[in-house]
């Protein structure tokens, strides 16, 4: 059986879709799942909080966005998931694939042939709208939005949703939104609480519970090159995410043993 794949997607800058995306991960794989991780971004920051240098990785997810490397061969196995990095040069595949008949589908079809080695694959799309990100969904059953509760944010979900519209009509119509992922949260101030409650009415979204707390804690864990699960793994926002990742493997497909899926190709840096 494939993996579910999840796009993290939104495309403002700063409402906590890398850390959602290694944390997601990381706690999915503690519950037993086989997990892979797509930086999709060309600022490399998921690459970075995994303790990978992005600059030293090669190959990367550039070099499969080319077609130069099969997705297998930029697999990098981590301790407890695999990873495909990526670094700033896959801003310049960006370019290149504007020119390509198809170029909407380069990412899906890449990760095809590997799908069946994992059960959850997250993909950690870029803050934009473009072809990378469109990318991203096309490659992807379910979208997850991490929503910081501020006016910007609500503002921008109704593009995101445009998006993935547009998606659903011409590359990928399977597409389902998976829900919103509300981060940095303070349950004390209304304006969080209000943008919350007009994005579950206004655009019927899902709001997946609990909301993610701010915290000092996630700015503290990449200086430690470790997740916020174990800087501080007694502390509300790694218990947000763990009961997150509860609710996702509801979805994803039972974890198979371990000769069922083979591992990626290449070391850890």
């Amino acid at each position: 059986m494939a993996a579910t794949t999840l796009a993290i997607a939104n495309q403002k800058g700063g409402v906590a879709k890398t850390t959602s995306t290694q944390t997601l991960g990381l706690a999915l794989a503690d519950r037993g799942r086989r997990v892979l991780l797509v930086d999709l971004d060309p600022q490399g920051c998921l690459t970075f909080a995994l303790g990978l240098d992005p600059e030293a990785c090669d190959p990367t997810l550039h070099d499969v966005m080319l077609g130069r490397v099969k997705a297998a061969d930029a697999v990098y196995p981590l301790d407890r998931l695999d990873l495909v990095p990526t670094n700033i040069e896959l801003a310049g595949s960006e370019v290149q694939l504007m020119a390509r008949t198809g170029r909407e589908h380069v990412l899906a079809r890449a990760l095809h042939p590997i799908r069946a080695n994992y059960d959850v694959i997250l993909i950690d799309c870029p803050p934009s709208l473009g072809v990378l990100t469109v990318n991203g969904l096309t490659a992807a059953d379910e979208v997850l939005i991490p929503l910081q509760c501020e006016t910007l944010s609500h503002r921008g979900v109704a593009q995101l949703l445009d998006t993935i519209d547009d998606v659903r009509e011409f590359t990928n119509p399977r597409l389902r939104v998976r829900g919103v992922i509300a981060t940095m949260y303070d349950p004390r101030v209304k304006h969080a609480r209000d943008v919350l409650g007009d994005i579950r009415t206004r655009f019927g979204l899902e709001i997946l519970e609990p909301p993610v707390p701010r915290t000092i804690r996630f700015a503290e864990a990449p200086g430690q090159g470790v997740s916020i699960l174990e800087h501080a793994p007694a502390s509300a926002g790694a218990q947000a995410y763990r009961a997150l990742a509860e609710q996702l493997c509801a979805d994803a497909p039972e974890a198979r043993p371990p000769e069922a899926a083979s591992p990626g190709a290449k070391g850890a840096m």
